[in-house]
This record gives C-alpha cells, structure tokens and sequence, in this order.
C-alpha cells in the first residue's frame, strides 16, 4: 500500500509514518507539507492507494484544497487527522466522502485503530461528532421513518467506527451476514456509504 501524508508540521508526519508502519510494515509513505505539494505529488504517482491530510495548511483554505485533492486523486481514499474539533466542519468533511476524520489529540491508541479501522477498508467517525447531534436538524423526508432492530444494532457499531469483521463478532453472525445488514440499512437510509450512513442517522434522530 502507498499512502500519501500531507500535513504542515514535520514531526507530525514523522510519528505518522512510524505509527503507519507499525501496522503496515511493508506501507510505502511519501510526505507533503502543503496542499500544492501533495498535489504535485500525485501528478507524479499514480498508483497512491490513501491520502491522509490535515486541514489546516498554509497555502490554502481546507475546502479549496480538499477539493482539488479529490479532483486530482481520481477517487482514491482520504483520511482527515486534524487538530480542528469543530462538529460543523466534521459533518462538512465527512459529507464530502471522506474516509474517516481523525483528531489529532486522540489517545495514541486511539489513533492506531482508528488508523488500523480504516487500512482495512472501514471508516472511523470521530466520537465528538456521534455525541454531539443537537444541531443537525430532522430532514422532513426522513420523518417517521424506522429501522429493524438487527439494522439499528448495525448502525450503532458502524458509528462506533467498527469494522464488518468487529460487528459480526459482536452480533455473533457471519461477516456475510454483517454485508447483507449493512446494504439494508443503507437502502432504508437512502446512502451509498458507511459514513452518510451515520450522518443521516444523527440528522433523522436515530442515533
């Protein structure tokens, strides 16, 4: 796996990258320290399975540079780790695609599975996000509408960040099983992904 890291402060990346080996020994990392030189970046590779970027950088405003990434990456997975704790912007990221959203003052451990969570192919949602919910309103099309017990047990583990091989062990089912759950809930919320999943869950009240 070749994973690109683009955040502004050098001994951040350095952890980063040691933390990724950690989990991935055989991981190729290349490292950017602004949004203009990940995207040169990817310009010059393309075979980068995963971006993870931070969104504060000095050469341009997050939006700007989230998008252009996007645009450039040709939908290659991106992660967030950012010291920004503000539930708006979360939302606004995670309702983009992003893979998963990552605060940087997470208990190390923390971050390894969320890091680990999100290597194999899961999405981590960062708990301020999931415990704050006051302010998103109810979207009148949603009202009223309700989820089979087997699918709200789903949805709460996906919004713990846990991965199809973690829920089914927790459900005591099959991983199979846990698929066929998920692809239910995702009909009955009207989603493509995990992570529109819980957020249109907390905008209907479900969770």
């Amino acid at each position: 796996m070749k994973i690109l890291i683009a955040d502004d402060h050098a001994l951040f990346r350095d952890g980063l990258a040691m933390r990724l080996e950690e989990i991935d020994p055989d991981v190729i990392l290349l490292q950017a320290a602004t949004f203009s030189q990940a995207l040169k970046i990817l310009d010059q590779e393309n075979d980068i399975d995963m971006i993870i970027v931070d969104l504060d950088m000095p050469d341009m405003k997050w939006e700007e540079g989230i998008e252009q990434l996007r645009q450039k990456s040709n939908e290659i997975n991106m992660v967030v780790i950012s010291a920004s704790e503000d539930v708006r912007s979360i939302r606004k990221v995670l309702a983009s695609g992003i893979k998963g959203y990552i605060p940087k003052r997470s208990e190390p451990k923390i971050m390894h599975n969320a890091l680990k969570l999100i290597l194999e192919g899961g999405t981590y949602i960062p708990p301020a996000l999931i415990e704050n919910n006051a302010e998103m309103p109810l979207n009148g099309n949603h009202r009223g509408k309700t989820l089979t017990n087997r699918q709200s047990q789903v949805l709460d583990l996906i919004a713990q960040g846990k991965s199809n091989k973690q829920i089914a062990y927790e459900m005591g089912v099959s991983e199979a099983t846990v698929k066929l759950h998920i692809n239910a809930l995702l009909r009955s919320l009207k989603v493509n992904n995990r992570t529109q999943a819980v957020v249109t869950a907390q905008k209907m009240g479900l969770i």
